[in-house]
């Protein structure tokens, strides 16, 4: 199996099966993202344990590659802290970019949206999760009760 293969394969599997995907209660903090140009919505939710993600769930409505970064984003950034959340957002952006030839082994189940690069307009569907927890981490509001 080569590489775009095995790529497109993590897509298709984290966006049949998104991993923490529905409400999270309660929360020290969420966000709302919204992709205008394809119609890409989500919700972040997090629950904190000090500086670090002690659980992360997405909820929303989107294409593929936009709810398979969100499943994969949730379960590389649980357990880390704001530095290390911020280092690989920084890997991920490079990646997406085409910053970067090849992804970094550090990202691990990330480099599959290497793929994106192909696809400039798509960019903004992979990074939306991203940018959307950023906000959730950049204010911690009041606790958000779901049903």
């Amino acid at each position: 199996m080569d590489l775009k293969e095995l790529y497109r394969d993590v897509i298709l599997d984290h966006n049949r099966q998104p991993r923490n995907f529905g409400p999270l209660s309660p929360v020290d903090t969420s966000a709302d993202g919204h992709n205008p140009l394809c119609g890409d919505r989500l919700t972040v939710y997090v629950q904190l344990d000090g500086d670090r993600i002690r659980d992360v769930h997405f909820d929303g409505k989107g294409c593929a590659i936009s709810v398979a970064s969100a499943s994969l984003m949730t379960e590389a950034v649980k357990g880390k802290d704001r530095a290390a959340i911020r280092h690989l957002f920084d890997e991920v952006h490079a990646t997406l970019t085409g910053a970067s030839e090849e992804p970094p082994a550090s990202l691990g189940k990330l480099a599959a949206l290497a793929g994106v690069r192909e696809f400039p307009a798509r960019v903004k569907c992979a990074s939306l999760c991203w940018h959307t927890l950023n906000a959730a981490l950049a204010h911690e509001c009041v606790p958000v009760t779901t049903e």
